[in-house]
């Protein structure tokens, strides 16, 4: 089996650097543009893919609506767990925003954000549920930069700790027990020099 994790294209929110989490933002048209950009990348690469599932936030099922139409794949239900961390009090602010409340560890304090274990274990159990279910499937996943950060955490501790780019793609390959990593955070398709790293 085969998984292909995708995060969200831009939204106005990711382009000034404010922190999303459950906030509901819409792509913008340039995260529009990216997911036609993947989509087409996807349509000339050997892999076959059999259906497409995103978050149930607009931004990742609007991403994925996008490629699903192009590639003609059907578009599982939503699933919650796929959602974005939830950041609590933070959310809508900027950087700059944040420090200047609660300082630079903000991150260290209570302000009502998910933490970084309860991030992993519903990601965890997202993975092992698609398995369970999907077995003879390969499957496009729409999701979110902070929790496929925290994914890849909880599979590979600290071998992969690049930022998660807008509408990146990572391909995943169950061998076993585990998941090998077959590409990982790849924007080829967004920029003409490519970095991206293949693990096969």
């Amino acid at each position: 089996m085969l998984i292909g994790l995708i995060r969200h294209g831009l939204t106005d929110w990711n382009a000034v650097g404010k922190i999303q989490g459950h906030s509901d933002i819409p792509l913008n048209e340039e995260g529009r543009r990216q997911a036609r950009l993947l989509a087409e990348r996807l349509k000339e690469e050997p892999y076959h893919w059999d259906g497409l599932i995103t978050s149930s936030l607009s931004r990742a099922k609007e991403t994925g609506e996008i490629i699903a139409s192009a590639l003609h794949l059907p578009l599982l239900e939503p699933d919650d767990r796929l959602r974005e961390r939830a950041y609590g009090q933070v959310e809508g602010m900027t950087q700059a925003e944040r420090e200047e409340k609660w300082g630079v560890d903000w991150h260290l304090l209570d302000l009502g954000q998910e933490s970084d274990a309860d991030l992993q274990l519903r990601g965890l159990a997202f993975m092992e549920a698609i398995w369970t279910e999907n077995r003879d499937k390969n499957l496009l996943v729409v999701s979110h930069g902070g929790f496929l950060a925290n994914l890849y955490k909880a599979l590979y501790q600290e071998k992969f700790t690049e930022r998660i780019g807008n509408l990146s793609l990572s391909v995943l390959q169950r061998e076993d027990m585990d998941w090998a990593p077959l590409l990982y955070n790849c924007t080829k398709h967004l920029q003409e020099k490519s970095d991206c790293n293949s693990k096969s």
